[in-house]
């Protein structure tokens, strides 16, 4: 699951992101305060906007609450939930750490500083609050499945399984979390088990008007690597028309095809990728090694030197969470 998708269903799945609004008890069981009338109301509003896809106009709503009420943990929480929809990650932190001065955080406000940290690309803190959220919910499949994410990309991949796992444990049959768990065993240098994953993650899209390509492009990109690549170019072709406007599915496509020889469907599959996505260095390099095979030196030296380019300027920030 990318992190933008996270983003949306944060703010579509938990209307009441802030239990101690209902004056009962935070998800980590301790007991807080009822709010008062005004607090609920002056919250509400800024949550309403939010949930209506507003997150400007909510931001606005909990500043002009937050400049008469600076001691409510709940709009600080609030605020913090509404920058990190705008991955804004560092306010959004700033946020989380004013509102812990007046109340203690739930599992849901740690689960958000978490994905904060994932936007910053800081895993250790990632792992370190997805696992104190899940001390207190675990039962939150999806802080289950974003720790697996982190795990990966700490190197952890035995952790990173076995937090996929307890993912569909309660969530069963989710697509991206066996698919993951494909990409861990990977990791783990075991390919047949990392395929098998793979493909039931493909089984349980059978019949699926909602597919995704992720579990067919990791698969055929494994079987390209063993030089499986009749098999490869058949998941592929799947993974392009489950997701046309995927550069990943044509450029993989493209490798495939170049494996084999086949030059200008190689093309056809490099030139879409790189349309998809025009800022990728890679691509363009792939594209001009094609072009220079076919014999048509002009545009391979375009392409050479627009990889040139694009790689002789600074990295631009990274906004998005990790890939699937």
């Amino acid at each position: 699951m990318p992190l933008c998708l996270a983003i949306g269903l944060l703010v579509s799945t938990d209307p009441v992101s802030y239990p101690q609004l209902l004056g009962s008890q935070n998800s980590s069981g301790n007991a807080v305060q009822p709010a008062t009338p005004e607090v609920a109301q002056g919250i509400a509003e800024a949550m309403d906007l939010l949930q209506k896809g507003s997150p400007a106009e909510a931001e606005k709503s909990v500043r002009r609450y937050l400049g008469a009420n600076q001691n409510s943990a709940a709009a600080h929480f609030l605020l913090g939930q509404i920058l990190f929809t705008q991955q804004r990650a560092k306010e959004s932190l700033a946020e989380y750490t004013e509102g812990a001065k007046y109340q203690q955080p739930s599992a849901f406000d740690l689960k958000v500083v978490a994905l904060d940290y994932i936007l910053l690309f800081d895993y250790a803190d990632a792992d370190k609050w997805l696992t104190r959220s899940l001390q207190w919910n675990s039962q939150d499949s999806q802080s289950w499945y974003y720790l697996g994410r982190t795990k990966y990309y700490e190197n952890r991949f035995q952790e990173a399984i076995d937090a996929f796992a307890e993912c569909l444990k309660r969530d069963a049959r989710n697509v991206k979390a066996e698919d993951n768990i494909g990409l861990s065993y990977q990791g783990l240098g075991r390919p047949q088990a990392a395929i098998s994953a793979f493909q039931t993650a493909i089984a349980w899209q059978a019949g699926s008007a909602n597919r995704i390509p992720q579990p067919y492009i990791d698969l055929a990109s494994l079987l390209l690597e063993q030089n499986r690549t009749e098999e490869s170019i058949s998941y592929l072709r799947d993974a392009v028309e489950i997701a046309p406007n995927d550069s990943k599915a044509h450029e993989q496509l493209g490798k495939a095809y170049v494996q084999k020889d086949e030059l200008q469907k190689a093309q056809v599959e490099l030139e879409k990728a790189t349309e998809l996505s025009p800022q990728t260095a890679p691509l363009r390099f792939e594209l001009g090694q094609v072009y220079r095979k076919e014999g048509l030196i002009d545009k391979a030296k375009a392409e050479f030197e627009r990889y040139s380019t694009l790689t002789d300027k600074p990295p631009a920030p990274k906004v998005s969470g990790p890939p699937e």
